[in-house]
């Protein structure tokens, strides 16, 4: 019998463990995942950790010992042209400090921090079953069944879905959810350039969507390129040559000679809220309460707010006795998190739609926008506390504090 049991091993569900054991020794947590977690250091990928994401991690002991591995993003530029313009008018620069002498945002390499909350969620007494999935689970009156693939049998006071967008535990709780297709694929690759980028971030709004430039130590990039599902498809496919060439005409010229550092793949963008978060005994987290535009960077933060929620609720509800997996605890954790990821969602669709067309006067009214924000010193400000992670009700592991 464990109290949590969470399906899902990615940043999400092992940063939950790590906070659910660290906030109360006693819970039981275990966590369920399809791949072996000795290979973790291989996701060659990287994300954007928000300062208030950083701060967490702080608390829960994971950030000193990977800081040294992330970029800060030391500032961010937006500009606005269409794909052949030799020359990309700055309309918006952001400096990049949440508060003096903090970083609004790091760039850190999936294959470090992954291993690194595993190697916490182990040491505090996490159990792992993996590689597993969840085949089936059946909600009782104070507890659930859990059917691994492999025909083992867990019990259980709450199920945590942590399995991503396309979440079959969702499904199989019969949650709806609220989405669509925007015919968009983001590319993601990293690359290497001749000169250093010194910490600056790029955001070039181009007419089939956002291509983001982001910095990773040792003058290299992570890329994230939006196009037109077929065109993705078509670039992914392409020979080394025809990549680089294509890639070159978006990324320029001002980082000297580009090399591609690591695989490409292509993944489809859509916008998917869920419209529940809970039902007895069952919580949904991360992606699979909510999966956004990477437009404003802040998937992975929201995922890393319900972890901070969602711990707090049921940490707090533990020491007053009350059941982790009843329905008025987990309610709260609804009631925190829905409104603002629902918000995100529609900030995201609404900059996705306003920026990833070809739409000359549009583009007018746009860069007239971005230019009067720029001018504005508070908005400016506003922005920054966002993109940090601060704005809203904020749980205290993302504002440093202990549970």
């Amino acid at each position: 019998m464990f109290d949590v049991v969470i399906a899902g091993g990615g940043y999400v569900g092992l940063s939950l463990a790590v906070a659910l054991k660290q906030g109360d020794p006693s819970l039981n947590c275990a966590v369920v995942d399809p791949k072996p977690m000795d290979q973790l250091h291989m996701d060659p990928r990287a994300s954007a950790i928000a300062a208030a994401a950083s701060r967490m991690l702080t608390q829960l002991g994971i950030w000193t010992r990977i800081e040294k591995k992330s970029q800060p993003i030391a500032e961010m530029i937006v500009t606005d042209s269409k794909l052949r313009d030799a020359v990309r008018p700055v309309f918006l620069t952001f400096d990049g400090e949440a508060t003096e002498g903090e970083p609004f945002a790091h760039m850190m390499p999936n294959g470090v921090m992954m291993p690194a909350l595993f190697k916490a969620a182990k040491s505090l007494g996490v159990v792992f079953f993996a590689p597993s999935t969840v085949d089936t689970f059946r909600t009782l009156a104070d507890h659930s069944e859990i059917e691994l693939e492999d025909g083992k049998l867990l019990k259980s006071r709450l199920l945590v879905a942590a399995d991503g967008v396309r979440s079959r535990l969702r499904e199989l709780a019969g949650i709806r959810t609220v989405n669509w297709d925007y015919g968009q694929s983001g590319i993601v690759t990293t690359v290497k350039h001749e000169r250093p980028h010194n910490g600056r971030a790029e955001e070039h709004f181009l007419p089939a969507g956002p291509f983001a430039i982001l910095p990773l130590p040792d003058n290299r990039s992570s890329l994230v390129w939006t196009e037109k599902t077929a065109d993705a498809d078509r670039l992914v496919r392409s020979d080394e040559f025809t990549f680089e060439i294509e890639l070159e005409r978006r990324f320029g010229h001002h980082l000297g000679k580009l090399e591609v550092d690591g695989p490409r793949r292509a993944y489809p963008l859509g916008l998917k809220l869920a419209r529940d978060y809970v039902q007895p005994r069952f919580a949904l987290i991360g992606d699979a309460a909510h999966g956004i535009h990477p437009i404003a960077g802040q998937g992975l933060n929201l995922g890393f707010k319900d972890v901070a929620a969602l711990a707090e609720v049921l940490v707090d509800a533990r020491r007053l006795g009350q059941d982790v997996g009843a329905f008025d605890v987990l309610e709260r954790y609804q009631r925190w998190r829905r409104f603002d990821t629902f918000q995100m969602g529609v900030v995201t669709d609404v900059l996705n739609r306003l920026f990833s067309n070809d739409n000359d006067a549009l583009r007018a009214v746009r860069d007239f926008g971005l230019g009067l924000v720029d001018r504005m010193p508070g908005l400016k400000s506003m922005f920054i506390k966002e993109a940090a992670g601060f704005a809203g009700p904020v749980p205290k592991l993302l504002s440093g504090e202990p549970i």
